[in-house]
């Protein structure tokens, strides 16, 4: 090992490693070894031919290779000697002439690797070698860089993602007169750098190899590599007296074996092939051609006359050749055409396909002529198409444009219908001619915007504006547009007195469906409304429309119904229908009863926390009404009796939330809004301060992953037995699992108990006292969630308000062996050894992991190998997903990939994916026996499969139950209003742990 200063040439015959570079600047001299001076000093010199330096960690790092090229064998010529436009950058900053940023890019592209480098990069460069950024010099001028480079496309070609450029051949390889003024612009005031070793053939050269490419490289230069305490060097000498035979020299093939010369030969065919693929795939541009003679003009655009595919052809050309070559490649593809042939770029827009200009120019480039890949060339005779001639540019781009106009629903009806019919217009066509495509000989033009705060509004074009063209109008593809003409009625948007408004109300239509169970001749109706049309004036015209008795006038009202049918709460009279959030285009349906007044709630209520479509009843109370009172007439409404019962408002997952415990309060004192829905459930809420806590017996899982039989029948038994009394806060009882649960009975007890003296209660039922248990300390006490144990609490004296139980906790106990206590750091879990051969585990077993050291894979790797006795390389562990039937196997490599990068959150089992807590299973493999990687066992199949099933069946209902409520709808003959697109709603919830 060597760790001194490295020498070019050495008087001894070992390898040269050092495990620490130090700056190696003495390379070039020649020394000898002590006590050797006697001897021949040529017989004991080594001259260095090969170094390999490592940079990096024991966890990842990167090599390179030096090597001298004794038998000249590769082509030695920096890049410096390939470019003749090499200059010094750093004296650019001070020149008058280096304000011409296109010669300081094309010189800096000129000395990288194949003219081509990241524009991220290319700032950076412009910046260490010239000393000034492009933002503080050019960007005021110029722009930013990126911008600059796609203004430039005859000299940078950027790549499809615009992520790298590159210089256009024509500019690297231009003739010797122009490479000659380039110089001679840049070179008078720049000083070159001086140059480098030339291509001596009597002296070798050095090559850097590395993973990725091999360049040349000089002596000097590699004395300056990789210095650092992370690097790592190993040298090799070879005697300076060795000659090697002339044969040798530029002889890649000398003295190597036939079988290796054609292992090399078929090598570099295959590197020829793939060069050649590549060349291909980064140089190749897809073509669409559009046929001309495939093609008709009507509606205002271009259209296919026969199928898509025999319209277009699709063409794979070079980029790098002409517009000539193009032109003459679909002469030989079309062996059918006659006559001129003119190429035009075409768009294709809503409307059709477009053309916009010609391509002219025969000697450019497909790059020059900014022809994209993926481009729509349309080939015609450039005059007309199937004896239409044809507008081109983008000045008369057809528009598709949207026409709201009034039309007769019938015939011999009074009612006006609003109908939608979209028109193709050119985008330099007068706004006028609107009314020669609708037949009309005048009226009034309304334009959409959505640029009002209080959502869309229509403003009406002036008559001077007629003649503007569309596009001076503002209006685009998929605008929508109102017209008008001069002879609608009073209620139509024409403005009153010759005077022109700049914006009216919104007009649109609501449906009214007849829920009043009375004979008549319409089923529903179709109302035209605004956003300020009162609710009281919607429901009288629907009474008359829809030929109901007037009397209804005073006994009826309006109420919303959703998608599913479902008829929602009330709207109030006095209320517009901006004022009621009532959409436009929404359904209402007519109904028998008063809507309440603005000192009233409308409430959906129902019996038990199960809640099934069209089980809900619905009543009408007081604002100011206690719960109590509220309850007692929701129980004379549903006819159930006596005292044993509470009320419960469902949550907005339309699950049973948190009981209302206090009675004496208002409604609106708990803010009890109209069309909330309560819940009447079964049993009579403890006093304030107290807890009623349904108790469960837990009984850990036998053999995991075999057939369930016996865990079927277990759990059938028990509940047979006397244990099973139900629960009388309406607690399900729970499948037959891995996790059996037996319900043991209810305690009632004060939040300020401790956890000691509620197991003490709970060992006074009578299911437990069968149990014979004899200490409260061999009981542990979790919560229950989702039918199996959840949250462990641990630290008996401590009170149960603490815990933040709630009042809709469920608890279970489980029974140990000994004694323990958890400190807060410990963290309980079910460990299963894998059974080989089998897709079972053992019992499981209770592992406490100290996590004081972190909550690492690495440390709980750790304790499993020890707690089993098993090389901590020989195991793999997974966490259990038992709602997902799934196993997600814990591996220490994210973790050390978090810790390179810093990103501490990662660097945790609590955290995503794993979010490891008490109770929660791990299953250990053996390698030394079981070296699958597969930890599912048949159970989880089952599982997954009646998930599968169940998921099916809930898709199923949901279709019928869309079906059945579509029939609300199925009379209705106006064209419904299109629903907007839904939108992703993210809830950030913080951590509380």
């Amino acid at each position: 090992m060597h760790s001194g200063t490295c020498m070019w040439k050495r008087k001894f015959l070992i390898v040269t490693t050092c495990t620490t570079v130090e700056p190696v600047t003495d390379w070039l001299k020649q020394q000898s070894l002590p006590n050797y001076s006697e001897l021949d000093d040529m017989e004991y010199m080594y001259d260095l031919f090969s170094v390999i330096i490592h940079k990096g960690g024991c966890y990842g790092g990167h090599y390179h290779v030096y090597i001298k090229d004794v038998d000249h064998l590769g082509n030695w010529q920096c890049q410096e000697e390939i470019s003749d436009s090499d200059v010094n950058l750093e004296a650019l900053q001070n020149d008058d002439e280096t304000d011409d940023p296109l010669m300081i890019l094309k010189a800096i592209l000129l000395q990288e690797e194949a003219n081509q480098i990241p524009v991220d990069q290319l700032g950076q460069k412009l910046l260490k070698k010239t000393g000034i950024s492009w933002n503080k010099k050019y960007r005021k001028q110029y722009g930013a860089l990126r911008k600059f480079l796609q203004l430039h496309p005859q000299i940078f070609l950027l790549s499809t993602d615009e992520s790298t450029v590159s210089l256009l051949r024509n500019h690297f390889t231009q003739a010797p007169s122009d490479l000659q003024r380039s110089r001679e612009q840049i070179l008078h005031a720049l000083a070159s750098e001086p140059p480098g070793l030339s291509d001596n053939t009597s002296c070798p050269h050095w090559f850097d190899i590395n993973d990725s490419k091999v360049q040349p490289i000089r002596e000097k230069a590699i004395t300056q590599q990789f210095q650092g305490k992370e690097s790592a060097y190993m040298l090799f000498y070879r005697k300076a007296k060795l000659q090697r035979p002339s044969e040798a020299r530029a002889n890649p093939r000398y003295r190597v074996p036939c079988h290796l010369l054609k292992e090399m030969d078929a090598a570099n065919i295959q590197l020829q092939m793939r060069r050649a693929e590549c060349d291909s795939a980064n140089n190749n541009f897809e073509l669409h051609l559009h046929l001309g003679p495939h093609y008709r003009f009507f509606n205002g655009a271009l259209h296919p006359a026969i199928s898509q595919t025999e319209s277009v052809w699709d063409l794979t050309f070079d980029k790098r050749k002409t517009l000539g070559d193009l032109r003459q490649s679909i002469f030989q593809l079309l062996e059918f055409w006659e006559g001129d042939m003119v190429l035009s770029v075409a768009k294709r827009v809503p409307a059709g396909l477009h053309v916009y200009h010609t391509l002219d120019g025969d000697e450019l480039t497909l790059c020059e002529a900014d022809i994209a890949d993926g481009e729509d060339i349309f080939v015609w005779n450039g005059v007309e198409v199937g004896g239409v001639q044809i507008q081109t540019g983008s000045d008369c781009e057809p528009l598709l444009l949207h026409i709201l106009h009034l039309e007769m629903s019938g015939e011999g009806s009074k009612c006006e219908q609003l109908v939608e019919s979209p028109h193709v217009f050119p985008a330099n066509a007068e706004v006028g001619s609107v009314f020669t495509a609708l037949a009309i000989p005048v009226g009034v033009i309304l334009t959409n915007s959505v640029e009002s705060a209080e959502g869309e509004c229509w403003t009406t074009i002036p008559k001077e504006d007629m003649k503007k063209t569309f596009r001076e109008q503002g209006l685009r593809n998929g605008s929508l547009i109102l017209v008008q003409d001069s002879d609608t009625d009073d209620n139509s948007l024409l403005p009153r007195q010759g005077r022109w408004t700049s914006s009216v109300d919104e007009l649109n239509w609501l449906q009214v469906k007849n829920f009043c169970q009375l004979e008549s001749e319409e089923e529903q109706v179709q109302i035209a409304v605004t956003t300020h049309t009162v609710v009281f004036d919607i429901r009288i015209k629907a009474i008359k429309e829809l030929k109901l008795m007037k009397e209804l006038a005073e006994n009826s009202c309006l109420r919303p119904i959703d998608r599913n049918g479902k008829l929602l709460c009330p709207v109030p009279d006095a209320c517009t229908l901006e004022e009621a959030e009532v959409k436009m285009g929404s359904s209402l349906g007519l109904c028998l009863g008063k809507a309440p007044t603005s000192s009233q709630l409308f409430l959906f209520f129902a019996l038990g926390t199960d809640i099934h479509p069209g089980a809900e009843m619905e009543i009408i109370v007081e604002e100011t009404l206690s719960v109590k009172d509220c309850l007692k007439i929701m129980l004379e409404k549903s006819g159930q009796q006596g005292e044993m019962w509470h009320l419960r408002k469902m949550d907005w997952c339309y699950e049973a939330g948190e009981p209302l415990c206090e009675e004496d309060a208002t409604l609106k004192e708990l803010m009890i809004c109209s069309g909330d829905t309560l819940l009447l459930t079964e049993g009579k809420l403890p006093p304030p301060g107290f807890l009623k806590v349904p108790i469960w017996w837990y009984q850990p899982a036998r053999l995991s992953g075999h057939c369930e039989s016996w865990d079927h029948s277990n759990c059938a038994s028990s509940q047979d037995s006397s244990w099973g009394a139900t629960p009388t806060q309406g607690a399900p009882v729970p499948e037959p699992a891995d996790v059996s649960l037996l319900y043991l009975g209810d305690v009632k007890i004060s939040e300020e108990a401790t956890l000691v003296e509620l197991k003490s209660k709970a060992m006074a039922l009578p299911s437990v006292s069968k149990l014979a248990v004899q200490s409260t300390a061999l009981l542990r006490v979790w919560t229950v969630e989702n039918k199996r144990p959840s949250r462990l609490l641990r630290t008996g004296w401590r009170q149960l308000k603490e815990y933040r139980l709630g009042r809709r906790a469920e608890l279970c106990l489980e029974l140990l062996q000994k004694e323990e206590d958890l400190g807060p750091r410990d963290v309980l879990l079910r460990t299963q050894l894998h059974i080989p051969g089998e897709r079972a585990y053992t019992l499981p077993m209770d592992l406490v992991w100290d996590t004081t050291r972190g909550w690492t894979a690495g440390s709980l790797r750790q304790r499993v190998a020890d707690f089993y006795s098993l090389p901590v390389e020989k195991i793999e562990i997974a966490k259990y997903f038992p709602e997902k039937f799934e196993w997600l196997p814990i591996s220490s490599w994210n973790q050390q990939v978090a810790k390179r990068k810093k990103k501490k959150n990662q660097d945790t089992l609590q955290g995503g994916p794993y979010y490891l807590k008490d109770g929660d299973t791990i299953g250990i493999k053996n390698l030394l026996f079981d070296d699958d990687d597969d930890f599912s066992t048949i159970r989880d199949d089952i599982g997954k499969e009646n998930q599968k099933q169940l998921a099916l069946e809930k898709k199923k209902s949901r279709e019928v139950l869309r079906a059945q409520s579509s029939d609300v709808f199925s009379n209705a003959e106006m064209v419904t209003r299109p629903r907007g697109p839904e939108a992703s709603l993210s809830i950030h919830v913080a951590s509380f742990r």
